[in-house]
């Protein structure tokens, strides 16, 4: 794909239900073998936790419950990262409730005050900040050879991208979210409002899978890219644009386990990256009003997401009857 000087082309409206069936080319098989890849790699124990931006230099903590281990994490005054268990080690108050003082955290119950080294009976968690994402590392819960650092795919750089990050919660474990990633058929069918004209061009076991697929703008308007999706870890899947408008860009599905609902179902959090880049000079400018670009980014993602969370539950459900087809 020549990248055109205008990356709008205009098309042909089709109907919605005269697409091209792929339910064919969507074996369950075959997106059950991907997913089982998927699951086998080493993730080293890491979890997204949230946003960089979400934990920054405020007088709260930020919380999440993950795998139903309680988490909290926060920023001394140098805005050094700091993770560690969300329960104080004295009575078990939610540290996540309590305020961040001189860089420590003072818990509200009775004043214990932790600065991220091991204080009575409280030890920290590894954490990484990797400018988009926080991650941290729960050898516990995850129970494999711990990794130094997690497992983060290549991104576009940091001077010449904008990075949004959006957060949705659904009923199901994180394989199901997984798997809604891993089945790239669905987009034309399940998104029309998004995608057109998806074809798979490749596909495990063979290959990554790889789509070539226009993006709607407005009306007849799209814009063809060629994507690459990936597998790096077992709660991860990234998109690449590989060619077309926005080379490059990238965006990560991170699945984080939370802490079972009111009736003890599973919960998982899709934390997801969107990093888009461009070359074309009107990139720059849109780069200089990033704060009025991110909420739009999330917006966007949040659409997706309202659908395939509802993907994402409907095939935990069918499992956890037992009616799963796959």
């Amino acid at each position: 794909m020549n990248r055109p000087r205008i990356p709008l082309r205009l098309r042909r409206p089709v109907p919605w239900h005269h697409q091209r069936p792929t339910w064919r080319e969507a074996r369950p098989a075959l997106i059950a073998h991907a997913l089982k890849q998927a699951t086998a790699r080493p993730s080293g124990n890491w979890y997204v936790l949230g946003a960089s931006r979400e934990i920054g230099r405020g007088a709260r903590p930020f919380g999440r419950s993950i795998g139903g281990l309680e988490v909290i994490a926060w920023r001394d005054r140098a805005g050094r990262l700091h993770a560690g268990p969300g329960a104080c080690p004295h009575l078990g108050a939610p540290l996540r409730d309590s305020r961040v003082v001189g860089g420590a955290v003072v818990c509200h119950w009775h004043g214990l005050a932790l600065d991220g080294a091991s204080c009575a009976g409280w030890d920290p968690y590894p954490a990484h900040d990797d400018g988009v994402l926080v991650w941290v590392r729960l050898d516990d819960l995850g129970g494999e050879p711990p990794l130094e650092r997690p497992v983060i795919p290549a991104r576009p750089r940091p001077a010449a991208s904008i990075d949004a990050v959006f957060t949705g919660v659904g009923v199901c474990e994180p394989e199901d979210v997984v798997a809604n990633r891993l089945d790239p058929w669905h987009g034309g069918w399940y998104h029309p409002y998004s995608f057109v004209d998806l074809t798979v061009v490749s596909a495990p076991p063979d290959d990554d899978f790889t789509v070539d697929v226009s993006f709607k703008v407005a009306g007849r308007a799209v814009v063809p890219v060629r994507a690459t999706f990936t597998a790096p870890e077992p709660r991860t899947v990234v998109m690449h644009i590989t060619e077309g408008e926005g080379r490059t860009s990238v965006v990560e599905t991170h699945a984080t386990p939370l802490a079972p609902d009111v009736h003890g179902r599973p919960r998982t959090a899709v934390i997801e990256a969107v990093i888009a880049t461009s070359e074309r000079p009107g990139f720059a400018a849109a780069r200089r009003v990033s704060p009025l670009v991110r909420p739009l980014m999330r917006l966007a993602a949040g659409r997706l997401w309202r659908d395939d969370l509802a993907y994402a539950e409907r095939r935990w459900a069918l499992r956890a009857s037992g009616r799963f087809p796959g």
